[in-house]
């Protein structure tokens, strides 16, 4: 059907829809900005997204932006399913898009030896991101008991980021050189999860009606 034939609503959420993609991508491009921004001896693959987002460092403005465009998305995306969404999975949602901002509003201690910081900050920082994961793991397992059954490549793929979200922590102590690269790992799940939630529920929706 021609767009402006459609209803309006119908119009707005795959508009938000498409909006919460593009967010995802900002942020997903912005975190890998902000890894080539750092100094020597940053590494992808042993330094955390947070650690390019530290206090004191010149460059950490982009990995900030990085967790601001991805609240956003989050924000958008659960506004936007409150009506479809169990009310676990939406205000679990909300409680990790929340916890996103809040990290990118306090940051993390600085890796770089001598720079001075905020010890309250840093703490504020570790407490919001343990926060956001947790929430990330409710919210999906909402969303995975929600789903109809013949749903199995979504039920699939909720159990996938379910276990990636879940083994983050312990793997990064076993492997605490790899910690970095797991993160980013867990980040591409959480942005292709809700990339597919934005665009199966409301875009690719909205577009058939």
């Amino acid at each position: 059907m021609n767009v402006l034939l459609r209803p309006v609503s119908a119009v707005r959420r795959q508009f938000y829809a498409w909006l919460v993609v593009i967010l995802l991508i900002s942020s997903a491009m912005l975190v890998l900005a902000g890894t080539a921004a750092m100094p020597e001896p940053y590494s992808w693959r042993t330094h955390s997204i947070s650690e390019s987002a530290a206090q004191g460092l010149l460059d950490a403005w982009i990995a900030r932006l990085s967790f601001l465009c991805f609240g956003c998305a989050v924000l958008v995306l659960s506004i936007l399913s409150r009506a479809t969404w169990s009310r676990v999975t939406y205000w679990m949602n909300l409680v990790f898009a929340g916890a996103m901002l809040a990290t990118a509003a306090f940051s993390h201690k600085p890796w770089l030896p001598g720079v001075p910081f905020d010890e309250f900050e840093d703490l504020l920082h570790s407490v919001t991101a343990s926060g956001m994961g947790f929430a990330f793991c409710f919210g999906v397992v909402a969303r995975f008991f929600q789903r109809e059954r013949n749903h199995a490549v979504a039920r699939t793929f909720d159990v996938v980021a379910l276990m990636v979200a879940s083994a983050m922590s312990p793997v990064s102590v076993l492997f605490p050189s790899d910690g970095g690269m797991i993160q980013r790992v867990m980040f591409a799940v959480a942005y292709v999860w809700y990339a597919s939630e934005a665009l199966s529920t409301h875009g690719m929706a909205a577009k058939s009606k």
